[in-house]
């Protein structure tokens, strides 16, 4: 209270607006605040302040390695794959350790009803998921990160799904994380010459065959590459023309329902 209110309060009277002085009001507002960080020193548990891209670097230097140790194996389909949850808990502990916060800051979703091979309605969702990687001082890299995700659900967890499948792009393709698993170029096979040739129509039967596996499907995938076929169109289950590459991968895709 300054000395005109304490006059007036003597007075046993009010100030008028007219009389009142506001300014050191407004002096005590536009007075900064002290930073409450200020004097902040990093303890014995907290990560080191360093830049966000080494941060990064030394999480990439302990999560080593995660392999394909979860299995898939159902309607006749069996593949090896690193589950969201896998990965997760794998880089989760080290980003903390090391200060690396990861924020997703835009969502792009886009939705379609589908069928499955056996005839149930599903909802697909493909997002596209922009993130922000922040380091212990606060930083962050240069430029948003972006991965796309894609999921199949029968209820409402499709946009949940695809979201949980672009993080885990995210951290693979971040942390450039191997399986350690076999290389399959480490083993080549000479193909003879002493067969016919198949035709774009016998690969196109055998990938629209229900019993043809999703491994069996990667497979015909690499055979198509080395004999250039890819681009080859042939007539699809619907009588619509489609290269044989895009028929694979739509193929696969509905028979994987969304799990990698």
């Amino acid at each position: 209270m300054g000395l005109r209110e304490n006059a007036a309060a003597a007075a046993g009277r009010t100030l008028t607006d007219e009389e009142h002085d506001y300014s050191a009001e407004a002096e005590t507002e536009s007075t900064p605040q002290p930073d409450p960080m200020a004097d902040y020193e990093p303890g014995d548990d907290d990560p080191d302040m360093v830049p966000v891209h080494i941060a990064w670097l030394r999480v990439r230097k302990e999560v080593r390695a995660i392999s394909k140790s979860e299995q898939y194996n159902g309607g006749g389909t069996r593949f090896n794959f690193r589950g969201v949850d896998t990965v997760v808990n794998t880089f989760g502990p080290v980003t903390l350790k090391h200060g690396i916060n990861i924020f997703p800051v835009g969502v792009e979703a886009e939705h379609r009803d589908t069928t499955t091979s056996k005839g149930n309605k599903m909802r697909e969702c493909t997002v596209t998921v922009s993130w922000m990687v922040m380091g212990p001082k606060g930083d962050t890299l240069p430029a948003l990160l972006k991965s796309r995700g894609e999921a199949l659900d029968s209820a409402d967890k499709g946009t949940a799904k695809a979201q949980s499948v672009a993080l885990r792009v995210l951290l693979l393709t971040g942390g450039l994380t191997p399986t350690h698993d076999k290389d399959p170029d480490t083993s080549y096979v000479e193909r003879g010459n002493d067969g016919p040739a198949r035709s774009a129509e016998s690969y196109r039967d055998e990938i629209l065959d229900k019993k043809t596996s999703q491994g069996r499907l990667q497979q015909i995938g690499y055979e198509l590459g080395n004999l250039r076929m890819l681009n080859a169109k042939v007539q699809n289950e619907t009588g619509e023309m489609e290269t044989l590459d895009g028929l694979g991968r739509r193929i696969y895709s509905e028979r994987a329902g969304g799990t990698q």
